[in-house]
């Protein structure tokens, strides 16, 4: 009876043993997904100033543009009116 005890005794303890190795692991996998998670925040912090400051280049582009191609336009038309007269 008293082998049948600590047989009992000693299993309990593997598989404490087991219980404490499996929760390091899950101890060590949740960290490793928080730093996934914060590393993916961060990038997709940096990815949407990167997709602000592109549409302010865009508007600044299309303003330029705006004002560009009247200029564009009246310069040929000069420069046709002086070559024809």
């Amino acid at each position: 009876m008293r082998a049948l005890l600590e047989e009992i005794r000693d299993n309990q303890r593997l598989q404490l043993q087991r219980q404490a190795e499996a929760l390091e692991l899950q101890r060590q996998q949740l960290a490793l997904v928080e730093r996934q998670f914060a590393r993916s925040e961060r990038l997709q912090e940096r990815a949407e100033q990167l997709q602000e400051r592109s549409g302010q280049l865009m508007e600044r582009g299309r303003k330029v543009l705006l004002l560009v191609i009247p200029v564009v336009i009246v310069l040929i038309a000069y420069v046709s009116w002086l070559l024809f007269v």
